[in-house]
């Protein structure tokens, strides 16, 4: 018996399995839009950094995929997590800045034997630092890169510094406002053991985007983040792992589509999710 804990922010996700559970499913072909070339607004391209600030500013609604596999598990332990939000781009003087907050996330794995959720509370309390974003125009099409900006879930403290490895560290709080320590995730293992696991994260994320005309730009996510595991409401389930983003940057894309509500909510984006994005990834 193996587990694993599969993070990214918003999901967190965690899968445990059992020998034969799981079939070593090869990675979805063609699942993002950067397994093709992406076409980009000539006219876009025809302008110079200032005009193009003008007309990228504003308000988008934001999806994401992030890969990652456990090849230390047998079968290989694969899994998407599948994040939603909003990014807002600010112009400010000559600069950009880019405002990331993220409204709920799943994940699909393949495993069929193993259903986890996290809290649209977790996920709305990982709210980064806005950040000045990197403009470049290169092999025709303008570039946008957000360095990564280290955020504290479940913690206090120092971002900059390596995550705490202490589960009695006075500066863990509860960030989803459940009464545990850190940010919950629950699963059912089999349809019918429930179970928790409670966890402190240090989300570290890059964004590179490609404008793709002034209401699109698309991309790829490169997660480096770290988490810990405070315990759990079954002993099994208390338990470390380290799987890894995969490196294909066609796995984890990122989209961003303009939105005409600047003050849209979380349950308005859900509700009209298919609208903006494509369908959820999946292995089976």
């Amino acid at each position: 018996m193996s587990l694993v804990y599969v993070g990214r922010w918003g999901s967190l996700a965690m899968s445990l399995f059992v020998m034969g559970c799981a079939t070593s499913l090869p990675w979805p072909s063609g699942m993002s839009a950067l397994s093709q070339p992406i076409p980009t607004s000539q006219n876009l391209n025809q302008l110079d950094r200032a005009a193009l600030i003008d007309r990228i500013v504003g308000q988008y609604a934001h999806y994401d995929v992030v890969a990652y596999e456990d090849l230390n598990a047998k079968p290989v332990l694969r899994t998407y997590v599948i994040s939603y939000g909003f990014t807002e781009f600010i112009k400010q003087g000559t600069d950009v800045i880019e405002r990331d907050r993220f409204c709920r996330a799943e994940h699909k794995m393949n495993v069929k034997t193993v259903t986890t959720s996290f809290s649209d509370a977790a996920t709305q309390a990982i709210v980064p630092v806005d950040q000045k974003v990197e403009i470049t125009f290169k092999d025709g099409s303008w570039h946008i890169y957000r360095p990564a900006t280290p955020t504290l879930l479940g913690i206090t403290g120092d971002a900059s510094k390596p995550l705490s490895r202490d589960k009695n560290d006075p500066a863990i709080i509860d960030a989803d406002n459940d009464g545990k320590p850190g940010v919950t995730v629950s699963l059912v293992i089999g349809g019918f053991v429930n179970g928790e696991i409670y966890l402190i994260r240090r989300e570290i994320f890059e964004n590179f985007l490609t404008v793709v005309s002034e209401n699109e730009l698309v991309g790829y996510v490169r997660d480096s983040s770290e988490q810990f595991v405070l315990g759990a409401s079954l002993r099994i389930l208390n338990k470390p792992s380290d799987p890894l983003q995969h490196p294909d940057p066609n796995q984890s894309p990122i989209i961003l589509k303009r939105i005409e509500n600047p003050a849209m909510s979380c349950e308005e984006l859900m509700a009209r999710r298919d609208e903006f994005f494509p369908p959820v990834p999946t292995f089976f």
